[in-house]
């Protein structure tokens, strides 16, 4: 059963290129990790909503073990400057239960 991590991130405005770039340049990255499924950058179409980024796993550990891996220490080096994001997102963490396609 897959594991589905999401992340939701406020993004202000002017910042959106600046977002969606950073994950452009590491686009392949996670794919190397062991567990590994899947991941989606969803952007908004509400000015309101946050951007989601969602990853799948084979389980809950293969996710903890990136966490604790090297490339994500990579990928969370430079963070954005603090005006870029505000507050309300957060990390959510699911199984799946029903799946189609």
């Amino acid at each position: 059963m897959s594991f589905i991590v999401n992340n939701r991130i406020f993004v202000n405005p002017g910042f959106e290129e600046d977002f969606e770039a950073r994950f452009r340049a590491r686009a392949g990255e996670i794919d190397k990790q062991p567990g590994f499924v899947a991941m989606r950058v969803l952007r908004p179409l509400g000015n309101q909503a946050p951007y989601m980024v969602e990853t799948e796993w084979r389980n809950q550990e293969a996710f903890r073990a990136w966490v604790g891996s090297d490339d994500f220490k990579r990928a969370h080096a430079n963070p954005m400057p603090f005006e870029a994001t505000r507050e309300g997102g957060g990390i959510e963490q699911f199984e799946i239960v029903v799946s189609t396609g």
